[in-house]
Parts: C-alpha cells; sequence; structure tokens
C-alpha cells in the first residue's frame, strides 16, 4: 500500500484542498506542517520543495514527490 505524506502549513489554501481531496477520495495520508516542526521543514527542502503542498508517495522502495497540489498527477500515481 501506498503511503502518503502531505507537507502543509496553515496559511496554505492549496494544502487545504488537496487534504479536502484526499479525503474525498478515501486516501489516507500523514500531514506535516513545516511551521510546527523543523524537522519537517528540513525534509521538504531536502525534497526540493520551495513551497506548499509538496507530497512525498512511497510505494516500497520507490518515491514519488508532487510539488503543488497537482491533481492530475496525484490521481495518476494514486490510481484514482
Amino acid at each position: 500500500m501506498k503511503k502518503v505524506i502531505i507537507y502543509t502549513q496553515e496559511t496554505c489554501p492549496p494544502c487545504h484542498a488537496e487534504k479536502l481531496w484526499f479525503k474525498e477520495n478515501g486516501i489516507e495520508f500523514e500531514e506535516r506542517d513545516i511551521r510546527k516542526d523543523d524537522q519537517y521543514l528540513q525534509e521538504i527542502i531536502a525534497l526540493g520543495a520551495a513551497a506548499t503542498p509538496a507530497t512525498l508517495i512511497k510505494d516500497g522502495d520507490s518515491e514519488e514527490v508532487v510539488l503543488g497540489f497537482d491533481q492530475s498527477k496525484l490521481a495518476e500515481i494514486l490510481g484514482i
């Protein structure tokens, strides 16, 4: 099963939209607020992201990063 991690911050409208989209599509996800934990900020920087949301999708040994709320790319990766 794929593990979905979304890096967010409270003042990010696209973050709220993406989380709602996940919920509407029955996708379980882990939210990591970069303003509440400096480790999460360091992780998002390591992914090459300069803004939120950034979504990390792990599937076994492979990982994919989606920058921004790219609904079509997320749907393709998650098989929706």
